[in-house]
């Protein structure tokens, strides 16, 4: 992979030093092939390790992927070659070798460069595939590409001429090798002996044996394979018995694989009748199953099927129950087209047997899957006979078929096959892959009349509706509801499809017709509650799908619509009405709220949407104040506005005089207002009576977060601790929303305390707000440190340093330690915390922070003597952090001793050392001490990078000095530099990297049509406001970015966020566009953007997006870490949201059977899908899929899903529903691995135990003790449950159960953070350590 990196890297370099090509599409494009490129090659040889053998369209699709890199890599080149031999049982010997020469040649063509190593790749598949060929020709190609011939290409070479009993060809080669002073190998006597063979000397052959142990080589596997083929070739079966009984005498036994080997050379050479005598000396165990897979295959690609299947029935003794065997060799069967008859022998055989539960559906998805019509036919017919369900889903792969091919006839034939079978057709089936072939319904209704196809149903009735309705022809759809001869059907069935209709159409009285016409004709409301229930939840998601814009446009269509609907006497509930005045409102047309209130039935409208008028001032809100009490009228509104009023204001004074005056009609906000004011004016006697006055602790109500922590800051600041201590108790029991914001003034907070050296109102404050759980981040940690150091009590700050690591496992404040520590020349603490920081995080750490804490002091003697301790090596992220602080506090000699001093520590990245010199030069604008720094580096030879090169080069310009190089084309935000002239742009970055996207906005406003961001700037931004969720500032910047720079667009990164808050506002078309325009960029999603599209338009129901989401990311799933059962789940979800559970099934439950036999096709699981029907109480739904993951199970082996409903059971504290499941369907306890990820994800956030409790209660004698226990004890770590803790503790000793290493390390880390003693001795090494250790654990277990 390295050589593909220095290609592309070639490729992407190459178009940006001509200025011509965007930088970051094209790399991006290119990681993108790499990703995928890197795994399938993964998946090649994983291939080949675990089976022995490739499938050829995997092979193929590789081929073609490094076809469109245009960048082949040496070992990627070899390992495709090396797939065309014998890893490739499925295909003939000819096909195989053809396949590798075009590989060989597209490769060159593509700048493939050859070497032996690919020669003799080529050579093992020629002998492979028995390809006849010139070795002397071979040895001519080799020396015109001066490729050098080894010892492994003679070997080969002797094999060609031995394959052909050339021997005379082959001792020439022989006489090179001894020549040249080569070792002859086994791999040569055994070729000779076959060469031997052949030639018709089996005298000499047998006697390579003798000459073999003369020459010091003993006969090995090799040989005597050669042996065996040699005597099979020549149907001496004796010979054959003989070796073997000597082998057997002398070796003890004769590895099984060599013996299949013997069976293909019997079948081959036309001796079936001696297989038996070596497949008995088989021992078929569980091992040699893949060799006897890759054996079954070769026969059958070469014309011994009957053998084949013999070879299959010998591991009928290793059946289990529910496992399918025999489903590679039925599926290789279809491919090599065997007869319907044949097929009928198998699977009978195979069923009588008890090997396969479902052979002949099995074959059937063969047939449609190599769209193999015919077979698919006969298959279906003979499932019939035997009464086996047929399913209109069957059918789907052969109208795909005929639909490409524009096959009419052929469409036909399959709707009366499936008629005479007995299927009735589903609608999916007519509007998917039948009406799509007409222009409309009624063409296709007159069609299948005239070719005697037309067979109504219901499904065909939905159809047409759906159909008409999605293509936007709403007069017909009316025609379809209105005529007396369509049957009964809910209106669920066709909702969506005639949401999309509405809104392609501006006829307005088409709509109203239809829905008077679905409110008022019963056949359309099959179920309760009726019509207005039916109707209004299909207006509230027509108003749900339409975008803002959408809805806008359409206003005053929708207004006429209301009221048409209004004059109809159509009515719909409150709740719905509520609904669409909610989506009106968020899309900014309230006038229509007032119209949709016709509809309904509850005649009151809400004034929470109507805006406020813009404030009056405060002498205007005094005399209404005034006028309106005088007139004995309410004055609670503008007693309100005149206190908010006053206090932004800052009139402390007024707003209390305001509050004595009209204290009987003031409210809670008011209050709150003037309790956050007096706060800030340091009144805290008037804040805290207010508090107690209106908000006391017993009360429910509660004041919002910042007017608590404002509270808690003013009582720190004024020593009323124990008041400050109530507040924050308080915040915790009333459960007061916890922020980013609110961490930062808790940190505000104590690091002011500890700035005036309060350390009782530090450690109590911070321990309070830990206690209580209300935030704890490493931040909150350091003024435990930094009120010591202010205090400058150096032994209480290092004993604040190791017990904040202790508690809370991090190192806080260190450098500012070893700093005091220096300057104040203690020794002995010094000593004391560099054995501490050594102990904990090794000696390189503690010598970087020594020798920084040197360098910041000014004692550069003794930081060169730390910097020069032999074998220190440089650690890029220290040296970036230390230098990056001396450019923050412009500490040029500091960071200059940085530079010289590090010159020879090992593997510096000195360019970056002078990058950063230069960056601090430009920040002070010394274009002086910068041509300086340009001499250093030519003295010390460094080559620079083009960023370094373009910032000295920007630095002279600039101060109007001649630049002494060429200034290399590269793109100037690249470079990273940071502008005197940009200080702005320069406090935005940073203001970004705070997580203040809003104020770096209101910045970036202000800097508009002043100056031109850099490009990157542009991202930073935008990136920032998306992660805040200000997706209309976002959008903003976005558009000022492509405004003035060409081109522009969002990476990766900052495009997913874009989609996530899509999402999160119902922009789901606008979230679509975006990924789809990311994709078509060369651009890779993230992870969490497309489940967030994904399940969200799960949830709306919105197949139609759905299936297009599927289309779009179907090929990247594996290289974002998407699973293939999320968007199957979420596609089954949607059909259950549109109440169509026939729909999801049929859809699912395929995917599923085909994902259990088929390990390309991985989907598997229906956890998602389980979740999310059981979180929204959908019981006749997940009775239904609960049914079907049973049916899986028991007809098909297939236990995953029952597993996922057994584990949703358990979630759901459903325990007699799971200990029901397990009675009915016990081998569900074999998904071991999904039951330990239920596990780990369980232990991965609190108040999960009782799902480990429940498992442990349920199945104890399936689940691996060690495991479950350490997982339980996870949980309720994590609860903070120390009694529960102990307990499980307790009980692990009793039952006799050793926890992991990393298990007791955590335990003890909890004990002592609480308090409490360890029972034990503490596992020694670091938690990494320990957590690599369980990795490798769970990987074995896999």
């Amino acid at each position: 992979s390295r050589n593909i990196t220095y290609q592309i890297r070639f490729l992407t370099v190459a178009p940006q030093q001509e200025g011509s090509v965007k930088e970051e599409p094209i790399s991006e494009i290119q990681t993108r092939r790499m990703w995928q490129f890197d795994w399938a090659l993964n998946k090649l040889d994983n291939s080949v390790r675990k089976t022995g053998r490739i499938p050829k369209a995997l092979l193929l699709k590789i081929f073609h992927e490094i076809c469109k890199t245009g960048c082949p890599g040496s070992n990627q080149t070899l390992l495709l070659l090396r797939s065309c031999g014998a890893l490739l049982p499925e295909v003939l010997s000819p096909e195989r070798t053809e396949l590798a020469h075009m590989i060989w040649d597209k490769m060159k063509e593509l700048g493939a460069v050859y070497d032996t190593s690919h020669y003799n790749a080529l050579l093992k598949v020629y002998l492979q595939n028995e390809h006849k060929f010139s070795p002397t020709e071979f040895l001519a190609r080799m020396e015109e590409a001066n490729a050098q011939p080894n010892r492994v290409t003679y070997q080969r070479l002797i094999a060609a001429y031995c394959n052909e009993g050339d021997i005379e060809g082959a001792s020439k080669i022989l006489g090179f090798m001894k020549n040249k002073d080569l070792p002859i190998t086994e791999a040569v006597f055994s070729s000779l002996v076959k060469g031997h063979a052949r030639s018709g000397d089996m005298k000499s052959a047998e006697n390579i044996l003798s000459v073999m142990r003369m020459a010091g080589v003993e006969p090995g596997p090799d040989t005597y394979l050669s042996l065996l083929n040699v005597y099979a070739e020549k149907g001496d079966v004796d010979s054959i018995k003989k070796t073997l009984e000597e082998v057997e005498k002398t070796e003890g036994y004769l590895m099984d694989r060599i013996l299949m080997q013997v069976i293909f050379s019997l079948a081959k050479a036309g001796y079936p009748q001696y297989i038996e005598d070596i497949k008995e000396r088989i021992r078929f165990e569980r091992e040699l199953i893949p060799d006897a897979m890759n054996l079954c295959l070769t026969l059958v690609t070469h014309g011994f099927e009957d053998i084949s299947f013999h070879i299959l029935k010998s591991f009928n003794h290793l059946s289990r129950d529910n496992t399918d065997q025999g489903s590679f060799f039925l599926q290789h069967c279809v491919n090599r087209d065997m007869p319907m008859n044949k097929l009928k022998q198998f699977c009978s055989e195979l069923k009588e047997a008890k090997m396969h539960s479902a052979p002949l559906p099995f074959i059937l998805r063969c047939a449609l899957e190599a769209n193999k019509s015919a077979l698919a036919i006969d298959v279906m017919k003979m499932m019939k006979e035997e009464g086996l369900p047929l399913r209109p889903h069957y059918s789907w792969p052969l109208l795909v078929g005929f639909q490409k091919e524009k096959n009419l006839k052929g469409i036909f034939e399959v709707l009366k096959v499936m008629h005479e079978l007995g299927v009735e057709l589903d609608t999916e089936t007519y509007t998917d892959y039948v009406f799509k072939n007409f222009a409309t319904s009624e063409t296709a209704r007159t069609q299948l009349k005239k070719n005697d196809c037309l067979f109504e149903s219901v499904g065909l009735s939905v159809a047409e509706i759906r159909y008409e309705a999605a293509n936007g022809r709403l007069n017909n759809v009316l025609s379809l509801l209105s005529s007396a001869s369509t049957p009964p059907i809910d209106i669920r069935q066709f909702r969506n499809s005639l949401i999309l209709g509405f809104k392609s159409s501006n006829d307005v009285h088409l709509w109203s017709k239809i829905t008077e016409l679905l409110y008022k004709d019963e056949r359309y409301c099959l179920t309760p509650p009726g019509p207005t229930e039916a109707v209004g939840y299909f207006l509230y998601h027509l108003i749900d799908s339409m975008s803002d814009s959408e809805v806008q446009a359409k206003e005053e269509r929708l207004r006429q619509y209301f009221h048409q609907l209004k004059k109809m006497n159509i009515v719909i509930p409150t709740t719905h009405y509520s609904g669409i005045c909610r989506l009106l409102d968020s899309s900014q047309v309230p006038e229509l709220i007032k119209d949709a209130r016709l509809l309904s039935l509850k005649k009151s409208l809400s004034t929470d949407n109507i805006p406020e008028s813009a404030k009056p001032d405060v002498s205007a809100l005094e005399e209404k104040l005034e006028k309106r009490k005088a007139e004995n009228q309410p004055i609670t509104d503008v007693l309100k506005q005149l206190i908010h009023a006053l206090c932004e204001e800052e009139n402390m004074q007024k707003a209390l005089e305001v509050k004595a005056k009209y204290e009987p009609d003031m409210v809670v906000g008011g209050y709150a207002a003037l309790i956050n004011l007096c706060c800030r004016h340091d009144n805290v006697e008037e804040a805290m009576n207010l508090k107690e006055k209106v908000f006391p602790k017993n009360s429910p109500v509660a004041l919002d977060t910042g007017k608590y922590v404002a509270l808690v800051e003013v009582l720190g600041k004024h020593g009323r601790l124990e008041d400050a201590i109530n507040i924050l108790t308080e915040m915790r029991e009333k459960d007061v929303p916890i922020s980013g914001k609110t961490v930062a003034s808790f940190f505000r907070i104590l690091n002011a305390a500890a700035m005036r050296g309060e350390v009782e109102t530090v450690n109590r404050l911070h321990e309070t707000i830990v206690n209580l759980g209300l935030a704890e981040t490493a931040v909150l940690h350091s003024p435990l440190i930094t009120v010591h150091l202010e205090k400058d009590d150096m032994p209480a700050a290092l004993e604040a340093l190791v017990n904040c690591y202790k508690k809370y496992g991090k190192i806080l404040q260190l450098h500012n330690i070893y700093c005091r520590l220096i300057e104040k020349g203690d020794a002995d603490l010094l000593q004391k915390v560099s054995d501490f920081i050594s102990r904990e995080y090794g000696d390189m750490m503690a010598l970087y922070d020594l020798f920084f804490a040197f360098l910041q002091t000014g004692k550069y003697r003794e930081a060169r003597k730390v910097i020069e301790t032999p074998g220190l090596r440089a650690h890029s992220g220290r040296l970036q952090w230390f230098a990056k602080r001396c450019i923050s506090s412009n500490q040029m000699e500091a960071l200059e001793h940085l530079v010289e001093l590090t010159q020879n520590l090992f593997e510096c990245d000195r360019d970056e050392m002078y990058y950063c010199l230069l960056q601090l030069c430009e920040k002070n604008g010394d274009w002086g001490k910068a041509e300086a720094v340009w001499t250093k580096i030519q003295e010390e030879n460094v080559v620079p990078r083009e960023k370094t090169l373009t910032l000295l080069a920007d630095i002279l310009e600039k101060n109007g000095q001649v630049v002494p190089f060429e200034v290399p084309k590269v793109r100037h935000e690249d470079t990273g530099s940071l502008s005197a002239s940009n200080v702005e742009e320069k406090k935005i970055r940073l203001l970004c990297k705070k997580n203040n996207a809003k104020e770096a906005y209101h910045i970036f406003l202000k800097m508009q049509g002043k100056n031109e961001f850099h490009y990157r700037s542009y991202g930073t931004l935008i990136k920032a406001l998306l992660t805040q969720n200000c997706l209309e500032e976002a959008m903003e910047v976005k558009h000022a970015a492509e405004t003035h720079i060409k081109g522009f667009t969002l990476n990766s990164a900052a495009s997913s966020l874009l989609i996530i808050s899509q999402v999160r506002r119902d922009y789901l078309k606008d979230a679509m566009a975006v990924l789809k325009g990311m994709l078509d960029s060369g651009l890779l999603p993230t992870r969490q953007a497309v489940i967030a599209l994904t399940q969200t338009l799960a949830e709306k129901g919105d197949l139609k997006n759905l299936q297009a989401l599927k289309n779009m990311v179907e090929d990247i799933t594996k290289s974002i870490g998407v699973s293939a059962s999320l968007i199957a789940n979420a596609i089954a979800l949607a059909h259950t949201k549109n109440n169509d559970l026939d729909a999801a099934m049929e859809y699912l439950e395929p995917l599923l059977i085909s994902g259990a036999q088929n390990p390309d096709q991985a989907v598997r699981n229906i956890s998602y899908l389980l979740r999310k029907v059981s979180e929204e109480g959908l019981e006749p739904a997940l009775e239904k899929f609960g049914v079907m993951a049973e049916r899986l199970a028991s007809q098909f082996g297939i236990y995953r899903p029952v597993t996922d409903l057994f584990l949703q059971y358990v979630s759901a504290d459903r325990v007699d529903d799971a200990r029901s499941l397990i009675q009915r369907c016990g081998a569900l306890v074999e998904e071991k691995s999904t039951l330990v990820s239920f596990m780990a994800r369980s232990a991965s956030r609190p108040g999960q135990a009782k799902k480990i409790e429940t498992l442990l209660e349920l199945i104890p004698e399936h689940l691996d003790m060690e495991i479950a226990y350490c997982y339980l004890m996870r949980c309720y770590e994590l609860d903070g449950d120390v009694a529960s803790v102990k307990a499980v503790y307790e009980k692990t000793k009793a039952k006799n159960i050793q926890l992991h290493e990393l298990s007791l390390k955590s335990l003890a880390a909890f004990l002592k953070k609480v308090g409490e003693p360890v029972p034990f001795t503490e596992p020694p090494e670091t938690f990494k350590f320990y957590v690599e250790k369980w990795k490798e654990r769970r990987l074995e277990a896999s």
